[in-house]
């Protein structure tokens, strides 16, 4: 079997820079140099990574934690495990002035035993950052917060999130709590794949809970006119800094950045902006394999079909330099023969993408389509034609 790889756009990206190629009349320039500790730009499409610096590293999450708490409730939702006009009594450790850990943080000003609707806390999270309708939507969900937690932390598993780990609902500074610039920024792509309805709230600039003055919601960038921004996250400590975590649309490029550590409320906007212009002015999303599109017919063996459809379930994405989406080539190579039965979705070979000849990706090519097996007739025929297949072939 062929081994798998996938060539980082972060290389892609230093290949340009270095030198100025005769076929490519306007070459990438460096990455724009950030104020902050650590930082990321990846296409939320392809999932390639377009600029990084200590990405990695370990860091405070801040709010940027409500992020994986709207996760977990997006999940709910969707299963149908709480609906959005379920009402929610407030307790005490929600009881926005009545627990001494929300004391000067960000909040709903939710009032002990008062009821509030799913949906408003959703708000109350997601726009006004309230702290206290993190634990009441926790407590809601899962019957306390540190179950709420182990949700998180379960989820962040399964999304791939490799260097984070959540030891509260809201995001305060908490021992073993931690994450990092690229998981945030492949939490982002998450929770707007797997989550449209959830993601959509993030684009709302203000919420008023009851008859109290509308709250405004702290990302700036969704106010910026250059860029059409919808999300995602704002998240501020003393021990985290200012963080960012900011997706903007541009055609058929969605980009997601990530800046942790920054110096000031306005200058976590000002240096996501800086990644996402550079981003959106140097690169493009191709779609060379459409969702459900076959890239080709496939021989089946011992199937009640003789053939088979593969290409991409969801499409296939890659991150190409501006206006070259046209150029990309599409090879595939099957991993050998295919046996009946097989399900739609199933690993068959291998799609690579390729630009001015050079391969700049692959993917994995999938059945798109079940097959099942053929009766014991039709099988000792395809026994027999096999046999003489890899006889001659």
């Amino acid at each position: 079997m062929k081994k798998k790889f996938k060539l980082s756009l972060a290389v892609l990206t230093l290949a340009f820079c270095s030198y100025v190629s005769a076929d490519m009349p306007f070459p990438i320039p460096n990455i724009p140099q950030l104020d902050a500790e650590s930082y990321i730009l990846i296409d939320a499409k392809s999932g390639e990574i377009l600029a990084q610096y200590n990405a990695e590293q370990q860091r405070d999450p801040a709010s940027l934690t409500k992020m994986m708490t709207s996760y977990v409730v997006g999940q709910a939702l969707q299963s149908g495990r709480i609906k959005n006009d379920d009402m929610v009594v407030v307790s005490k450790d929600a009881w926005a002035t009545g627990n001494p850990v929300l004391k000067g943080s960000s909040l709903m000003f939710l009032e002990v035993g008062k009821t509030v609707s799913v949906a408003d806390l959703n708000k109350g999270i997601i726009i006004q950052s309230g702290n206290d309708a993190c634990i009441a939507m926790a407590e809601h969900v899962a019957g306390s917060q540190g179950a709420f937690v182990n949700l998180m932390n379960e989820y962040a598993k399964k999304i791939g999130l490799e260097h984070s780990h959540f030891e509260t609902v809201h995001g305060l500074d908490a021992p073993g709590q931690y994450t990092t610039a690229k998981d945030m920024a492949f939490l982002g792509r998450a929770l707007i794949h797997d989550l449209p309805t959830e993601y959509a709230i993030y684009k709302e600039k203000e919420f008023t809970y009851t008859l109290s003055k509308p709250q405004l919601n702290r990302n700036g960038l969704l106010w910026d006119t250059s860029l059409n921004v919808d999300g995602i996250k704002t998240g501020h400590t003393s021990a985290a800094g200012y963080n960012l975590v900011a997706s903007a649309v541009d055609g058929n490029t969605r980009l997601i950045s990530a800046v942790l550590g920054g110096r000031t409320f306005k200058g976590r906007e000002e240096e996501s902006k800086k990644l996402l212009v550079w981003g959106f002015r140097f690169f493009e999303t191709a779609n060379p394999v459409k969702s459900d599109t076959p890239l080709a017919m496939a021989p089946v063996w011992y199937g009640d079909e003789n053939s088979v459809q593969v290409g991409a379930v969801d499409g296939a994405y890659v991150t190409v330099p501006k206006g070259r989406s046209a150029d990309v080539k599409v090879k595939y190579n099957l991993d050998g023969y295919i046996y009946a039965p097989i399900s739609k979705g199933t690993k068959v070979g291998t799609m690579q993408f390729l630009l001015d000849d050079k391969v700049i990706n692959e993917q994995p090519l999938v059945a798109l389509q079940n097959v099942d097996e053929a009766g014991f007739f039709g099988k000792m025929l395809d026994w027999i034609g096999l046999l003489f297949h890899k006889l001659f072939s």
